[in-house]
């Protein structure tokens, strides 16, 4: 049976792009509209690694959660800004390495939310949760997460590519602060987050266009600003590098986006 979407519910528009429909839809996923891959394949011929970027960050994730899970024993992971249901999931990855991992995934894409049932799958030792929470209410996410993790433990907070949809960045900051002055000592901060450095010179214009085009509109940062986010915390090796590079090959091509983790001391 086809996944993709025959009717739109009420809250999702499918006359104007969406982030997750077209992230979807350069992870060669179908749960996305035709302006979705009409924006898409604009934003691409603007900026041809594009693609690039989205496959970089998905593997960038399955490292992250395969060493947290495993070596770093950590086994409670919130999860925000998940968009769609792809391949390796987070749970999936978590749950592989260790069954009784418990896994919190939030976003607030109205058809990120109609897809949650692919998502709400679970090991029998472990659990899987998804709440419908704007990242700019940390507050409200810390709450709504609490039946199923345990904040007196240590979490993965974990936020790809979302910062960059708060566009201000003391706000974003704050944010951050927030959710990691909630958890405990042993938890870490994922992150990843575009720059128009690393040679992402080339992806202003293509920004300018999403932003006139598609929604929620986006911002990139620099690595001293991408810095700010990790302040008080140990940055794990190899620190802040282009997140195709983070414990991988050497000389794996860089993309755009930053990606780093943090342990909480």
């Amino acid at each position: 049976m086809d996944p993709r979407p025959q009717t739109a519910p009420a809250r999702i528009r499918s006359d104007i792009a969406h982030n997750a429909r077209v992230w979807n839809y350069w992870l060669g996923g179908k749960d996305n509209y035709p302006v979705d891959r009409a924006v898409g394949d604009r934003v691409t011929g603007m900026y041809p690694s594009i693609g690039e970027v989205a496959r970089a960050d998905r593997a960038f994730l399955g490292r992250v959660v395969r060493h947290l899970a495993g070596d770093a024993g950590v086994d409670q992971f919130l999860d925000i800004g998940t968009g769609l249901p792809t391949g390796n999931n987070t749970h999936e990855i978590a749950q592989h390495t260790a069954p009784q991992a418990r896994i919190v995934y939030v976003d607030n894409d109205p058809i990120v939310l109609a897809h949650a049932r692919a998502l709400l799958t679970s090991s029998l030792e472990g659990a899987t949760e998804y709440i419908d929470a704007d990242a700019h209410c940390p507050e409200q996410i810390l709450r709504a997460a609490q039946p199923t993790l345990d904040l007196g433990r240590p979490v993965a907070v974990m936020m790809l590519g979302i910062l960059n949809f708060v566009l201000d960045t003391d706000e974003a900051r704050s944010i951050v602060r927030t959710l990691m002055e909630s958890v405990p000592s042993g938890s870490h901060l994922v992150l990843t987050h575009p720059t128009l450095e690393l040679g992402g010179e080339g992806n202003e214009a293509a920004m300018r266009f999403w932003n006139e085009n598609a929604t929620p509109p986006i911002t990139a940062r620099s690595r001293e600003e991408f810095a700010l986010f990790l302040d008080g915390l140990e940055l794990l090796e190899p620190g802040i590098v282009s997140c195709s590079r983070w414990r991988t090959n050497p000389r794996e091509p860089e993309v755009a986006q930053f990606g780093a983790v943090a342990r909480k001391p």
